[in-house]
């Protein structure tokens, strides 16, 4: 295809794809090409007659396959933001061809010849420490990825990866369609009592756009525990609402569990590990499933007590015992009781624009001088994405920065960064950056208001956002969030300490209306009440984590038998089945685990908390916002991706190991 705008260097500043000329149509004869050319090139480096140097064989991967980069970050991000049915009818083809490749690249025994060679004379080579580093990680996802085993292991192994690929593609193509078959349909106004009138509206307008015109359609986000849960008067409602979110996929997604679970189990065992955990965990900060295990075992017995008592204290204020679809509604009872109050009343002061510009923008530069201009020249992949050009302190420009705030029927749930174009000095690149939020789009001229969990979440993925946009390597390899699962929630954890510092919060609350700042003494009960529910938070994350950490444990050949079943046993045994605060996820719908690049891997966002607790407090201990702060945690951290050991780079700026103690006492665990 001539025509075809993903084959050649995108022309538009810093490489953003061309959107607005790409077509559904173009994804696969572009993979298709990019997937041979980078075939081609491997084949010469592997073939070379010249004996392996760290240029013509190290530095040489590191330069190929750019055309089937370009096309793949496009895709991966589109084929989760907006898919559509043309998406979704090669996506199949698209994760069997990727797969493939990458097992073509990491099985060939030439290749790794190559690379071990280099590796064992490793101390003769004069590599300068990111050069060095490189070639050790290579070496290690060479041998993780099966270069050592037999042919006929090989073999199997390409069966394996084959499989694995093509149940994850199934089981999140089956949360998406089930998320939107099982979204909650409600034909009598009454029924949304409690909600503000912008979700009504915004209910209303998700009813005509699924084909429901004059009803009210409450879709659902990929969690458990959903939003309107907290606000819906009508208990029977309540109780429908978290049934359809607990109930999603069951029939499709439960055998496809299993399938993922026993064959990743037994790859593990081909190359040499009890379990996919272990596997998982020995290329990460934790570096062992004993270490892992030991943090969760430790915070459970303190979660789960301060859960009962948040129980007991609900069942006082609801005059009888509560179910898991009346938590969030009388959490929300008691803190307005206790703490005068009201979510729907800060949402006014919690417009998206403002908390964006004068928020999330504004603490960025305070605290690493960048500035951020939009660039409404530039198009997304759909209507509702923003783009922005960043600039440094000293007015170069650093990178785009992509946002696409609204939820829609083609965009998966939760929040996300991707990468675009990543950042490397190798090949010139300068990063592009995508956000992704599932925030409720208002009416036309409405504006949209926002939960502060909402806003939270925006300062969090803009912590991504400026990992990537920050990243200063000279390898793609290392490039922004290219580090251990464990270790990359944690600078956008950091982030989230900027939505609650008395300056910022001052600059982004006000009253949409009347411009009038929010009032003191709502700012402090707002703080006072986000503290109340850490119980319920900790066990709800704590069963999801321990939950994909049973899957993950299992040992090659043992059958889990009935999935949910099995997810009882796992819940029961690590001792969070506690009725009324069901898991963050469960087995059918965790994309994460099942879908997605976190198996062995959910506890990542409570091990990262462990470092981004210390950090936040060693900012507050060194003046808090302040540029000097600042450059230390970018020049030592963001900067350097994974070039640098993550632990190293966090003891850069700490000037120690990481305590856990800052971590027990933000979440009343101490």
């Amino acid at each position: 295809m001539t025509t075809n705008p993903l084959l050649e260097p995108s022309p538009l500043p810093y490489g953003l794809p061309p959107f607005a000329a790409l077509t559904d149509d173009h994804y696969l004869p572009a993979f298709e090409r990019g997937i041979a050319e980078h075939t081609a090139e491997v084949r010469r480096i592997a073939t070379d007659p010249e004996p392996p140097t760290f240029a013509n064989t190290v530095e040489a991967l590191e330069r190929s396959g750019r055309l089937l980069a370009r096309v793949r970050a496009a895709y991966d991000n589109q084929a989760a933001a907006h898919v559509t049915d043309g998406l979704l009818a090669i996506e199949a083809r698209v994760s069997a061809m990727t797969a493939a490749h990458a097992d073509e690249i990491h099985l060939d025994p030439a290749l790794y010849a190559r690379i071990d060679a280099l590796y064992e004379a490793r101390a003769d080579l004069g590599l300068d420490p990111e050069s060095l580093r490189l070639l050790e990680r290579y070496r290690t996802d060479f041998v993780r990825a099966g270069a050592r085993l037999s042919p006929a292991d090989r073999e199997r192994l390409r069966e394996l990866n084959a499989r694995i690929a093509a149940a994850a593609t199934e089981f999140g193509q089956n949360v998406l369609a089930a998320g939107k078959d099982g979204a909650l349909v409600l034909d009598d106004p009454a029924q949304l009592s409690g909600l503000s009138a912008d979700a009504v509206a915004a209910a209303a307008a998700n009813a005509r756009e699924l084909g429901r015109e004059g009803g009210w359609v409450l879709s659902l986000r990929n969690f458990t525990n959903q939003l309107e849960l907290a606000l819906l008067d009508d208990r029977d409602v309540r109780r429908r609402l978290l049934a359809a979110a607990m109930d999603r996929a069951q029939d499709t997604n439960g055998p496809l569990a299993v399938t993922l679970a026993t064959l990743r189990a037994e790859r593990a065992a081909l190359l040499g590990y009890p379990s996919h955990a272990a596997y998982t965990a020995a290329d990460t900060t934790a570096g062992s499933t004993e270490a892992v295990t030991d943090l969760l075992a430790r915070l459970v017995p303190p979660a789960v007590a301060n859960a009962r008592q948040e129980a007991e204290a609900l069942a006082q204020a609801a005059g009888g015992p509560i179910e898991a679809w009346d938590w969030a509604y009388w959490s929300e009872k008691v803190r307005k009781e206790r703490h005068d109050i009201d979510q729907n009343a800060l949402r006014p002061y919690l417009e998206l624009e403002a908390v964006l510009r004068d928020g999330v923008f504004h603490a960025a530069h305070e605290v690493y001088g960048i500035t951020v201009t939009e660039r409404p020249d530039l198009v997304g992949y759909h209507p509702d994405v923003r783009v922005f050009e960043v600039f440094d302190a000293d007015g170069s420009g650093l990178g785009l920065f992509l946002i696409d705030l609204f939820a829609r029927p083609t965009k998966r749930g939760g929040a996300w960064m991707n990468a675009l174009v990543e950042q490397c000095g190798l090949l010139g690149q300068r990063p592009v950056i995508v956000n992704n939020h599932n925030i409720a789009k208002p009416a036309p001229g409405e504006p949209a208001l926002l939960t502060f969990s909402q806003v939270d979440t925006l300062f969090h993925e803009f912590g991504h956002a400026l990992h990537g946009l920050f990243s200063d390597v000279r390898y793609p390899y290392f490039s922004g969030t290219a580090v251990p699962r464990d270790f990359v929630e944690y600078p956008s954890q950091v982030n989230e300490m900027w939505a609650t510092w008395p300056e910022v919060l001052a600059r982004y609350a006000r009253h949409h209306e009347t411009g009038e700042p929010m009032p003191a003494g709502m700012v402090d009960r707002m703080l006072a009440a986000a503290r109340f529910g850490e119980g319920f938070a900790t066990v709800e994350y704590l069963a999801a984590a321990l939950l994909d950490w049973a899957w993950h444990s299992l040992p090659a050949g043992q059958d889990p038998g009935d999935p949910l079943e099995f997810e009882a046993r796992a819940l029961a045994a690590a001792g969070v089945d506690l009725p009324a605060v069901p898991p963050r996820y469960r087995t059918t719908y965790f994309t994460h685990i099942f879908g997605g690049g976190y198996s062995a891997g959910y506890y990542s966002y409570i091990w990262s908390e462990v470092l981004d607790a210390d950090t936040v407090d060693w900012f507050e201990t060194n003046g808090g916002m302040r540029r000097a702060n600042g450059e230390v945690f970018r020049r030592e951290l963001l900067a350097k991706g994974g070039s640098k050991d993550p632990m190293a780079a966090f003891a850069a700026v700490r000037g120690r190991a990481p305590h856990v103690e800052p971590l027990l006492a933000r979440r009343g665990l101490n």
